[in-house]
């Protein structure tokens, strides 16, 4: 009888396994993705204004949204990285408008149903999203708006008051009580939320694929009281979302070593957070001189080398803590250098297909390229109200990385 139960009780937990691992939810076995039981590997986008595009105030546009994630969906680009909402005022410039939290709080109800709705028409479509709530830049408001809250320091642009002022000011940030309590205060609004248009917490929908912590959290310190701080409200973010959510994922959105100061003992850190589901990396080789405006052609084959070699470094960290790797950010600029829609993408498109390559091949367990512009018709070269949302944010020149409907990369996306 006893062996009876033993057999008995053996088999509910094998059931109980097997339920287990065909959660409608994305979940890590064995350091990669899987959801229903099956391997999960991705090829997707970055999609920042798709919540303001849901929205039925200034920005909103129903009709774009639908006919972009159609199309988004006919590709299979169902995995979209997203921003939850901008922190501040309106009207900063090179910010996200409208913004989400308008004072420390203080919410545009008006965006939280965009948001609603963002993830509804997601879930009509079996899509997915990663869901970022802070940035270390200052696009979206992020550590500047919180530290300017929490002190009354004058938040700095970088585009006027300049880049290395402005990194000494956001160093301040992994410090700041005052600041990180009202973070951890937008983690609980926005994670603890529920949704206005089905009742459905958000803990509770399969559309949201993981929450992560911020857009490119550094610390921009060589402190190490500062770098510990780092670590600190990294470790209590993480702590927190999945207290208040266990079902979804967390990642931090860190670039990988660059975001590390290029400090392998801080990636390491970094990447061994407890709740932490995954590892990030980001790659910019226009941004850290892997490749010259006036030379892209020229200089494609060399980017191309220190590409993998970054993305082996960052892996060899990946595979030490157990953890799947997606490359959720890179970008390459359109030929020539030029923000015109209608310039050719040939560099692109050769580096996007040496990207995508490393997911078909089970090196990488997802990617996504910044960004989709999709349907979009900017008018200036640096985004002003009214103009269409695209996916290069306000303070980048309007179509230089941005992915167009009508761009030749539409024909690499759909060859992977």
């Amino acid at each position: 009888m006893k062996s009876f139960y033993r057999l008995a009780l053996a088999g509910l937990l094998v059931l109980a396994a097997s339920c287990s691992t065909r959660s409608p939810f994305v979940r890590v076995e064995n350091a990669h993705f899987v959801r229903d039981g099956h391997p999960y590997y991705f090829i997707g986008t970055n999609f920042w204004y798709g919540p303001i595009l849901a929205s039925e105030g200034r920005g909103g546009n129903l009709d774009r949204l639908v006919r972009e994630l159609d199309t988004l969906k006919a590709l299979g680009l169902e995995n979209l990285r997203v921003l939850v909402g901008g922190d501040g005022p309106d009207g900063v410039f090179s910010r996200v408008d409208p913004s989400l939290q308008t004072a420390p709080g203080v919410y545009n109800d008006t965006l939280l149903r965009g948001l609603d709705r963002f993830l509804v028409e997601l879930g009509k479509r079996d899509m997915h999203a990663v869901l970022y709530l802070n940035n270390s830049w200052e696009w979206s408001g992020g550590y500047g708006q919180y530290l300017e809250w929490g002190t009354g320091e004058k938040a700095l642009i970088p585009l006027i008051d300049g880049y290395g002022p402005f990194m000494q000011q956001m160093a301040k940030f992994q410090t700041s009580r005052e600041a990180q309590e009202l973070f951890y205060q937008h983690v609980r609004t926005i994670v603890g939320r529920t949704n206005s248009l089905t009742g459905k917490p958000y803990r509770d929908d399969p559309a949201i694929f993981a929450w992560q912590i911020g857009n490119e959290p550094r610390c921009f310190s060589d402190d190490p009281a500062v770098r510990d701080g780092f670590i600190g409200w990294l470790t209590e973010a993480a702590r927190l979302i999945k207290e208040i959510d266990p079902n979804h994922m967390v990642s931090t959105g860190n670039e990988g070593l660059m975001g590390c100061e290029a400090d392998p003992a801080l990636l390491e850190r970094v990447n061994a957070i407890e709740n932490i589901d995954y590892m990030t990396v980001h790659i910019w080789p226009y941004n850290w001189n892997w490749v010259r405006a006036d030379s892209l052609e020229a200089d494609l084959d060399s980017a191309l080398v220190k590409t993998d070699a970054y993305i082996e470094e960052n892996l060899a960290v990946a595979r030490r803590h157990g953890l799947p790797m997606v490359v959720e950010e890179f970008g390459f600029p359109r030929d020539g250098f030029s923000d015109s829609r209608e310039a050719a993408t040939t560099c692109r498109d050769r580096y996007y297909a040496h990207i995508f390559a490393k997911v078909a091949d089970h090196t990488l367990d997802g990617v996504n390229f910044w960004g989709w512009s999709g349907f979009a018709q900017p008018a200036h070269s640096q985004w002003e109200r009214g103009d269409d949302y695209t996916g290069d944010p306000a303070q980048e020149a309007q179509g230089l990385n941005g992915v167009y409907v009508t761009d030749s990369t539409l024909e690499i996306i759909k060859s992977f």
